[in-house]
């Protein structure tokens, strides 16, 4: 896949919402029925295929292009380009939109606001 702009990135952000959000509820629900503890959403089938569809939608996720560096919490990175730096367009759980960035060079740590 290519690189995305920001727009372009912002946009397909968008479009992962429901993912996510469907991907957040999914993640708790694996914990839940790993537990080990009685729970009304089932046993050892029902974790089978949340695991199953958390495997889906992750698929999913990397196939735009964007890249999922993590699940705990939901960490969404996509390639661009910003002044001639290669950079990742950075979007963590919890975040309002997508307004950070960091130099592949510098991981997470180096994330600035764009």
């Amino acid at each position: 896949m290519g690189l995305f702009t920001v727009d372009e990135a912002r946009a397909e952000l968008v479009r992962l919402l429901p993912m996510l959000d469907e991907m957040v509820t999914v993640r708790a629900d694996m914990v839940e029925l790993a537990s080990g503890a009685p729970t009304p959403l089932g046993g050892l089938p029902e974790r089978k295929a949340a695991e199953a569809r958390l495997n889906e939608l992750m698929t999913e996720v990397q196939q735009t292009g964007a890249e999922l560096k993590g699940v705990a919490p939901l960490l969404i990175d996509f390639p661009a380009d910003l002044d001639g730096v290669p950079v990742l367009l950075c979007w963590l759980e919890g975040d309002a939109e997508l307004s950070w960035y960091h130099r592949v060079d510098l991981g997470f740590a180096g994330r600035r606001k764009l």
